[in-house]
């Protein structure tokens, strides 16, 4: 939420504005001069991992008891999605925070002994964390998902493959989510999948944006998981699933703000420079509209994204603002994200300017999580009508 200069904001305390600090340096040092050479490589080096443990990036709103903070606060959350994205890349995030996605069912349904094996090495940096549910065949409609798991004596037998898997490639333990049971929600378990389990394979895949956050399709032929590697009660994976994906759009929001206003920035202060006939570009109303265009939408999702972390600490789920917030956010976006690069003009279409990198990637915020469709079906239906 915008607030009056010098106004305190009316929801952060001093130790939010702290963490966002200590975030803020540890992008500037550690991320921004290497972003480059990470896109070129289509990965993150592993050291990284290690490096934002220290810096607090990893642990955020997991069990203290397991190397987490212990905190849930969802303004920390947004805090770290929001000074991430100030790299300009949200391969960066999506790869680095993988375990966003992977560990919450760990850590809200595994054993202790889970945690410890599962949870607690990848809080530290040493582990990395993936969630796997999409399938070749299908995407939302988890429900319906085709890969079974049978159970074997103490084992449970995987056949079937997943796609679109971020760090699928890199990955140490995966969350797949499993048919054990019938069809329907009601025959969903979670599983997790260890590296160089045998009958696990999986290949790279190359895409429009996200370039150093590897992607992969992940492979299961008789592959043998113990049972002891299921995360809850057989047949209830479903709702493990689900309990996952408000949080994850609520950070794909604070995301979409976050390169939107890296987007607004980039552009003013290139206006500001760039001559064009004897005169700075921003002299031109046209550009000054298009800016002020951009902060007026920015603070209309800065204001909601705050409303509804406010909402959640007081107990609410909002579930349906939250789908209504990941269209507004990411939407708004592209169209951000587009006329930064207009703006930019020449220059916006090298290889290098945030703003290109941005632009190729806005498509995926609107699709991860829940495309857009579905989150104005789920939404409407929240709604009642």
């Amino acid at each position: 939420m915008t607030t009056l200069p010098g106004a305190p904001h009316p929801y952060l305390r001093e130790e939010h504005e702290l963490y966002r600090s200590q975030l803020r340096r540890f992008v500037q040092k550690e991320c921004d001069p290497h972003i480059e050479a990470w896109e070129q490589a289509g990965e993150l080096p592993r050291a990284l991992q290690l490096k934002a443990a220290e810096a607090g990036v990893l642990g955020i709103g997991f069990p203290e008891e397991f190397g987490g903070t212990g905190d849930d606060d969802p303004f920390f959350q947004t805090i770290m999605a929001e000074e991430l994205a100030r790299s300009g890349s949200g391969g960066l995030i999506a790869s680095l925070v993988s375990h966003r996605i992977g560990s919450p069912p760990i850590a809200a349904h595994g054993t202790p002994e889970q945690k410890d094996r599962f949870l607690r090495p990848v809080l530290d940096g040493s582990k990395i964390a993936a969630l796997a549910i999409t399938e070749p065949g299908g995407g939302s409609d988890v429900a319906n998902l085709r890969t079974t798991a049978r159970l074997d004596g103490d084992h449970y037998i995987v056949n079937g493959s997943k796609t679109f898997i971020t760090s699928g490639m890199r990955a140490d333990f995966i969350t797949v989510a499993v048919r054990t049971g019938g069809s329907g929600m009601g025959g969903v378990s979670l599983l997790v999948v260890e590296a160089g389990t045998p009958g696990f394979t999986r290949s790279p895949l190359q895409k429009m944006g996200w370039w150093c956050s590897d992607t992969a399709t992940l492979y299961f032929q008789d592959c043998r998981v113990p049972v002891a590697n299921r995360i809850g009660e057989e047949h209830r994976g479903f709702k493990a699933i689900m309990e996952n994906f408000n949080n994850e759009r609520l950070m794909l929001s604070a995301q979409a703000w976050g390169f939107g206003q890296v987007c607004y920035e980039e552009a003013l202060a290139y206006a500001r420079e760039r001559q064009t006939f004897g005169q700075p570009l921003i002299a031109r109303q046209v550009i000054r509209h298009k800016l002020t265009d951009m902060k007026m939408k920015l603070d209309a999702i800065k204001a909601q994204l705050d409303l509804l972390c406010w909402q959640i600490t007081q107990g609410h789920m909002p579930v349906a603002e939250i789908c209504l917030l990941k269209n507004l956010s990411t939407g708004a976006l592209e169209w951000i994200a587009g006329e930064a690069v207009q703006i930019f003009g020449g220059a916006g279409y090298l290889r290098g300017a945030k703003v290109e990198r941005i632009f190729r990637e806005t498509k995926v915020l609107s699709i991860g999580g829940g495309a857009t469709e579905i989150m104005k079906d789920l939404a409407s239906r929240q709604l009642g009508y």
